[in-house]
């Protein structure tokens, strides 16, 4: 098994951030970089947490050569700023999957994306990460 990561397994990681959601703290799950052959998506929707921001992965030559045996990248077809990234088409589709989150943001730097997330999708049009402010 490959390691990618030099950090608590993700149980734990949940297990975290569910117990930080019963305590109040505004937490959200992180799934970056969302790369859907990689992730059990029935387990990303058990997940008890009211936030999740999503980011897809962004390929460039090394990521290429370090995922291509386990991951299908051959949809990165749209190039932007020396990365191939995933047409929005193909994001919308992906992130159709994701259920029972009150909020859903995507972090995104194709501007075209970006310009359609903060339009259309992001719950804090004005912030992709919707984290509180101390004083709201």
């Amino acid at each position: 098994s490959l390691q990618y990561e030099k950090a608590t397994v993700p149980s734990k990681r949940i297990e975290a951030i569910e117990k930080l959601q019963r305590h109040g703290f505004d937490v959200s799950v992180r799934l970056s970089p969302y790369v859907p052959e990689l992730v059990d998506i029935d387990v990303i929707n058990k997940i008890e947490c009211d936030k999740i921001l999503i980011e897809f992965l962004r390929v460039n030559t090394w990521i290429n050569k370090w995922f291509s045996d386990i991951a299908d990248l051959s949809k990165h077809t749209l190039k932007k700023g020396g990365y191939k990234h995933l047409p929005l088409e193909t994001k919308l589709e992906y992130i159709s999957k994701i259920k029972n989150f009150k909020e859903m943001s995507v972090c995104e730097d194709v501007e075209e994306h970006y310009h359609y997330w903060e339009e259309n999708f992001n719950h804090n049009p004005k912030d992709c990460c919707n984290l509180k402010m101390k004083n709201q």
